[in-house]
């Protein structure tokens, strides 16, 4: 109500035109079940979405998600059943993704609740109607989240967000004293922290939340936010942390990573979702106080074209996998093919490694998993090490005695 254009409704248009038009879309032969003509115009104009996105650059980027990035957050966190909330929803892409997941593990659609939120007019149309044609009952408030909050008063069980990255001018100083800040106040020309803080805020006791945000967030401590990082992770709230390959987003090349954090890391269940009959109804994770999951996934993924890379099924079962592994839940994915039999986590070097507090604090309170995560073990080439330490030290020689050569020469030319 109220999002479509009113020139449906102009006098002046031919009625029997409007009329053919609607008996044309309706005749396409999209299948019987009008569900699946559903399902078949969200592809369509999620089809479009990307296209847009891709075409538009930044303008038409800024709010789309790539699916593959989505489907890791949605894989990792498995909202079942309760609430779940964006606060810059875009054009609504977790939320569908969101029940998707569910569809396809047979739970029942009406089990979670949708809230969101989207500062930009066109887009928050946009998500109404992406919403609508998929049928998702979701309440979507327009306005800016920072400043006119729209659920203040919501506790979700998920967050799962794409915030805009580094975003420069969201009017901090005008925020100063806000009760979201716990952790430390963001700093007015970076809104990063200010995202992150804000998931947290809107956390149930047991909520956990995923999201995506700029490599920098990991590891900078301009403007106090390593101080603010650094309270977040001694609350012993980041659950795991995942670095993704570059190109996979339309709208930038700024390499992004994933943040997972929780309120409950005693191992009960950590949402309504979890002890209820849920396919073998283990309810329960292990007990992970102090202890975070790094998985370094800039290796993964295939280029689909020159600038665009996308992560194939198999990455995203590997960085879901290790993560459900890690938590001691193994139901929602099948046995890792690496990494321990039936499903038990290990460390692996150069992919995942699970650090204590400690750790971390030895790191200087940085996120960053290629700090954690080690080097891949190197395959072994049979030659032994006296000859390939001498055969090595041959080559440097010439190289050395090839650039002094070239140095001098590029010196008589000048």
């Amino acid at each position: 109500k109220g999002v479509l254009p009113k020139d449906y409704a102009r006098p002046g248009l031919d009625k029997q035109r409007l009329g053919q038009i609607i008996n044309l879309v309706s005749d396409i032969a999209l299948g019987s079940a009008a569900d699946r003509a559903k399902d078949t115009l969200g592809r369509v104009y999620e089809y479009f979405l990307a296209r847009f996105a891709s075409a538009e650059g930044k303008s038409g980027g800024q709010f789309y998600t790539p699916s593959r990035v989505v489907r890791v957050l949605v894989e990792m966190l498995a909202p079942y059943k309760g609430r779940v909330y964006d606060p810059c929803c875009g054009s609504g892409g977790m939320f569908v993704s969101s029940e998707k997941f569910i569809e396809a593990h047979s739970g029942k659609l009406g089990d979670i609740s949708i809230y969101g939120q989207e500062s930009n007019y066109t887009t928050w149309r946009l998500a109404k109607m992406n919403l609508a044609i998929r049928g998702i009952d979701a309440q979507i408030a327009h306005g800016d989240t920072f400043h006119n909050h729209a659920h203040p008063d919501l506790k979700a069980d998920y967050v799962l967000a794409n915030p805009p990255f580094n975003d420069s001018d969201w009017r901090g100083e005008l925020l100063k004293n806000d009760k979201r800040w716990v952790y430390g106040v963001p700093p007015a020309g970076n809104a990063n922290f200010a995202w992150v803080q804000h998931f947290i805020y809107h956390l149930a006791p047991t909520g956990q939340a995923g999201f995506v945000l700029a490599n920098g967030s990991m590891s900078s401590n301009q403007s106090g936010e390593g101080e603010i990082r650094k309270a977040i992770i001694e609350a012993d709230l980041v659950d795991c942390m995942v670095a993704l390959p570059g190109q996979l987003f339309y709208s930038t090349q700024i390499p992004v990573c994933l943040w997972f954090l929780t309120r409950n890391k005693r191992g009960s269940s950590p949402s309504p979702a979890m002890g209820e009959g849920r396919g073998g109804g283990a309810g329960k994770f292990r007990d992970r106080r102090g202890e975070t999951l790094f998985i370094d996934a800039r290796k993964m993924g295939t280029l689909v074209d020159r600038t665009h890379r996308e992560l194939t099924d198999e990455d995203l079962a590997k960085i879901a996998g290790t993560y459900h592994a890690w938590r001691g839940d193994p139901i929602l994915n099948p046995p890792l093919k690496k990494g321990g039999e039936g499903g038990i986590y290990q460390d692996i070097p150069g992919f995942c490694k699970s650090a204590t507090l400690e750790e971390i604090r030895k790191h200087g309170h940085v996120l960053t998993p290629g700090r954690y995560v080690g080097a891949e073990a190197a395959e072994d080439d049979g030659e032994p090490f006296e000859e390939k330490m001498q055969r090595l030290a041959a080559t440097l020689r010439e190289q050395q005695a090839e650039a002094e050569k070239q140095d001098a020469a590029i010196a008589a030319n000048l």
